[in-house]
């Protein structure tokens, strides 16, 4: 299948890809590590932010604690944190809650969409090319942003880990899409930001993989995965 050929449906994930979910992340991060409370006044000025940065790596580095916890995100940022202040000898877990919680807020209102992705899944749907929305993460979350954005219009089906009881890299989800789409593997495309969701698993099973690299940051220089197109922003797929 040509890069440049329409597809016969398109599976498309959600976060990082229709709506910008970890760009603003570090700033609402450090913003909400700056909080000034007694129970820190031993600790340096940026040394919190910077071990929870740290811990929020290694919590989220391992795949099975990934899938687990993804499920209950407020709760997650809440242990990250919790782990943070117990390495700067601070075990308090409602302080924990309380920076956790700041860092929610603050993200909350920086989750939109990306420029023209709303365009782009308005211009698919007027070629009438059909189009499943594939999105890891719980039922509750997921639901609030595609109905924040008005995006259920544009599918004729919504899988979301939290419901179906398994998400990607599960092959299975990948294959309901297909089902629900009606169209074979090669005339398909899968589009997302994770190379290895949206590019390794879905190419074992002959779909065409687009990765969007909405950071720009380009392939990591360790990555034996190669996609079959690179994007900066789906506007570009109608190129």
């Amino acid at each position: 299948m040509s890069e440049n050929s329409p597809p016969g449906g398109i599976l498309i994930d959600l976060d990082d890809t229709i709506i910008s979910y970890s760009a603003f992340a570090e700033p609402c991060w450090e913003k909400a590590c700056s909080i000034s409370d007694d129970r820190l006044k031993h600790v340096a000025p940026g040394k919190l932010y910077e071990t929870v940065s740290d811990t929020r790596n290694w919590f989220w580095s391992d795949p099975e604690r990934h899938r687990i916890n993804r499920q209950n995100m407020r709760l997650s940022q809440q242990r990250v944190v919790n782990h943070a202040l117990q390495k700067l000898g601070v075990d308090d877990w409602d302080l924990a809650t309380c920076i956790a919680d700041r860092f929610i807020d603050e993200r909350k209102n920086t989750i939109l969409p990306f420029p023209g992705a709303i365009e782009t899944l308005n211009a698919f749907q007027n070629l009438q090319v059909p189009m499943v929305l594939v999105t890891n993460g719980a039922s509750v979350p997921q639901r609030e942003k595609i109905s924040r954005f008005g995006l259920q219009k544009y599918f004729s089906a919504i899988f979301i880990e939290g419901e179906c009881g398994y998400g990607k890299p599960d092959k299975r989800i990948y294959l309901d899409g297909l089902k629900v789409l009606g169209t074979e593997p090669d005339q398909t495309w899968m589009v997302g930001d994770n190379l290895d969701w949206e590019v390794r698993v879905p190419q074992e099973l002959g779909i065409f993989s687009i990765w969007n690299d909405a950071l720009g940051q380009g392939l990591p220089e360790d990555t034996d995965i190669m996609p079959d197109r690179i994007i900066k922003s789906l506007s570009q797929l109608l190129l």
